[in-house]
């Protein structure tokens, strides 16, 4: 497999976002202007944040998706290029705007607005069959928002297994509260499935993430739940281990489970245990949170590795206890 050109593969939504440090949700009406902590505008999308993630870890990335032909989609591709993620299977499409999401943080919590435009019109085709004999890893992500993509993910899963690559599937948040419909099939075929809590407990019917962990833990041979700042519990086979997330100066959750799947695939892919790639997860994870936005405090290898070493993580049983 070390001949393969990529180490991951991501096929998935491509967005700028325009994030605000606000101290309250609450927004003026009646043309009334309001004054805001900070902002910024950058690359957003749960996908292009993992695959920055995972190229500050040194990984060899490729990244999938469509982008409008307008000055969104540029920013978006030229900032994964300047971050050395591969975009030549990208694609533009002039039919649609880029999309865009509008994020209102006030570090511990955030509200995002988003308008799909382009990233609805990727689909499990744009993912070559020659892309994927060239990767070790492909990891999909926001299906819920990308409906073209999501009714191609079963076979498109097969289709890398076939090639011999494994898979993961980030869920992102369903805004239609369906959670799960038009999924069954490519949860099959998924080696890693990495949720938050609130979608975990949403796909398992249940309201505690470990009660979720072990639902879903019996159709999915890893499953790995992201608790935000209480850092993640995973399970593989019988093992099942939870560790807490190290105290950070935070500024901006946003994209922090992201970069936590950044760190836990590249110790997956690297055939690491699961000890390690929870711990690593949580330190990248963490160590992104940082500053404002989901890519500007993201860590190299030796910053993560240095904070995981100082995380410990404890099996728990079956029960939770």
């Amino acid at each position: 497999m070390s001949d393969r050109r990529f180490d991951l593969v991501i096929a998935g939504e491509l967005n700028p976002d325009a994030i605000v440090r606000v101290d309250t949700f609450e927004v003026r009406r009646g043309q009334v202007e309001s004054l805001v902590d900070g902002g910024v505008l950058t690359i957003g999308s749960s996908g292009a944040i993992v695959a920055c993630g995972a190229a500050r870890l040194g990984m060899r990335v490729a990244y999938v998706g469509v982008v409008g032909n307008d000055a969104s989609g540029r920013l978006m591709l030229d900032e994964l290029r300047r971050r050395e993620v591969d975009v030549e299977g990208c694609r533009v499409d002039p039919r649609h705007a880029t999309g865009l999401s509008v994020v209102l943080s006030n570090g511990d919590d955030r509200a995002t607005l988003t308008s799909l435009g382009a990233m609805a019109s990727l689909t499990a085709t744009d993912v070559g069959d020659d892309l994927l004999a060239d990767t070790r890893h492909l990891h999909v992500s926001s299906p819920h928002l990308q409906s073209g993509l999501r009714d191609g993910l079963a076979e498109l899963f097969a289709r890398a297994h076939g090639a011999g690559a494994s898979t993961s599937l980030d869920p992102g948040w369903d805004p239609d509260g369906a959670w799960g419909a038009g999924l069954e099939d490519a949860l099959v075929q998924t080696d890693v499935f990495l949720p938050n809590a609130a979608e975990a407990c949403a796909f398992a019917g249940v309201d505690d993430p470990e009660a979720a962990l072990e639902l879903l833990a019996e159709r999915i041979d890893t499953v790995a739940i992201k608790l935000g700042s209480e850092g993640a519990i995973a399970r593989h086979g019988e093992q099942t281990l939870k560790a807490d997330a190290p105290a950070v100066e935070s500024v901006d959750g946003t994209g922090a489970g992201d970069s936590f799947t950044a760190g836990y695939l590249r110790a997956q892919i690297h055939e690491e245990s699961l000890d390690r790639a929870l711990r690593l997860g949580i330190a990248c994870g963490s160590l992104s949170t940082r500053r404002l936005g989901g890519v500007d405090a993201q860590p190299r290898l030796d910053e993560a590795v240095e904070t995981a070493e100082r995380i410990s993580a404890r099996e728990i049983s079956r029960s939770g206890t």
